[in-house]
């Protein structure tokens, strides 16, 4: 319950203030430069967040560091719906948005600590309850903000981040601190040689059982965990998860920002057509979401899916590169494909490392180094058509994108641990 409602809790200040801009605009002066601050503001609060994730969870523990994140998010909402002004709508959103970004950045090992068992099923879980509450407050907005003001279109989302807070106070009272590692015991079980650990132990159980070599080994690979934050430039799997991340988020930021528009001038559709081309776009993602992470835990090699990944993605681009206005709905369904990559470089957070803190590490790292870079995305192929008049170049330039998958691939082929690397 605790990371479904923390799940739900992650777009909900993203989706919910663009379509009352208007209603705000009405009370309060929001003029271009606000808005630009805000429309920028998700990725990079995404990108500080993973740098200052892992040093929370280290310093305070996994628990707490959630409960704060949920914390950071109540006050960020209720701030929003109180605001006075712009700046202070501004500044609200941003604190709404550092909450967000820890909790997306925590998700993945917590996930790795309870469920280290099932870590496929409960990835798609919760990386499609995200999908959920992407659309969710977009369609609910502007009905609330006319039937009861845009302060409370705003503001109701506190009450979900605070009901998410119920499971985690109890968890974050009995945690301990700093968090035990959680490592595979030697011997364990690994069905079809992939990366699932079945056979976890905790330093604190060792040292209780006494046994020299269980507690050398925990002490060991928490260690190396823990270290991982700085150390972990040296790993080519660490690199390969957050090449295929930056990849689905440069094709996803891009679709969201430029596909309407893209769609009307090369494929001949209508605006309105365009914006039901960008939800199917969207909702493309819900399979995605569902199907990869199980089908990830559970195979001997990702390379076959990330390069699936690469195969649907470069065919939309290509569509709409050539034959743009032959079933335009076929290109943008494929480009959507293309961002499986997503819910797959989640759940090989957990896969790919050892130990929890070492989930926490590369989580962070991925997290921050591809929403830092993932914000370039539709800057660029705003600036190339800008400078061309045309969306050739910028469709091409998405393809050079998509084409990085292909060496993250011949990396990911193998089921390696970042622990193992460095």
């Amino acid at each position: 319950m605790g990371i479904i409602l923390v799940a739900l809790s992650l777009r909900t200040a993203v989706a919910a203030l663009s379509p009352i801009i208007d209603h705000i605009s009405g009370e309060i002066l929001f003029d271009n430069l606000a808005l630009a601050i805000v429309g920028s503001a998700p990725p990079i609060a995404f990108a500080v967040s993973g740098l200052l994730s892992p040093l929370l969870a280290r310093r305070v523990g996994l628990e707490r560091a959630m409960l704060i994140a949920i914390a950071v998010m109540v006050v960020g909402h209720l701030g929003r719906a109180l605001a006075p002004n712009a700046s202070l709508l501004v500044v609200a959103t941003i604190v709404t948005l550092l909450g967000v970004g820890i909790g997306n950045v925590l998700l993945p090992p917590v996930v790795k600590r309870y469920f280290p068992d099932r870590v496929g099923l409960v990835t798609s879980i919760y990386a499609t309850i995200i999908s959920v509450s992407t659309a969710v407050p977009a369609l609910v907005a502007v009905p609330v903000a006319d039937a009861a003001g845009w302060r409370v279109s705003l503001g109701v989302w506190f009450v979900l981040a605070a009901t998410a807070a119920i499971p985690w106070i109890p968890l974050a009272i009995r945690a301990r601190k700093p968090e035990p590692a959680v490592v595979a015991a030697p011997g364990s079980a690994v069905g079809h040689d992939n990366v699932v650990e079945t056979g976890a132990i905790e330093l604190a159980d060792a040292e209780a059982a006494g046994t020299e070599a269980a507690v050398g080994q925990a002490r060991a690979m928490s260690g190396r965990g823990a270290r991982l934050g700085v150390r972990l430039l040296r790993s080519r799997t660490a690199w390969a998860v957050t090449v295929i991340f930056i990849v689905s988020t440069v094709v996803a930021y891009t679709a969201f920002a430029w596909f309407p528009l893209l769609l009307v001038e090369r494929s001949g559709v209508t605006p309105a057509e365009a914006g039901t081309l960008l939800a199917l776009f969207a909702i493309t993602g819900f399979p995605c979401s569902l199907i990869v992470p199980v089908i990830a835990a559970r195979v001997h090699s990702v390379a076959p899916i990330v390069l699936s990944a690469t195969v649907f993605g470069a065919l939309g681009i290509l569509g709409l590169l050539f034959v743009p206005t032959i079933v335009p709905w076929l290109w943008v369904i494929l480009a959507g494909l293309g961002t499986l990559t997503f819910p797959l470089s989640l759940v090989l957070i957990n896969l790919r490392t050892r130990t929890g803190s070492g989930a926490i590490a590369l989580s962070g790292f991925v997290q921050g180094i591809g929403y830092s870079v993932g914000t370039a995305g539709p800057l660029v192929v705003g600036l190339l058509y800008e400078a061309t008049g045309d969306w050739t170049a910028s469709l091409w330039f998405l393809l050079a994108v998509i084409a990085l998958t292909l060496p993250a691939a011949a990396v990911l082929a193998r089921p390696r641990f970042v622990e193992d690397e460095i």
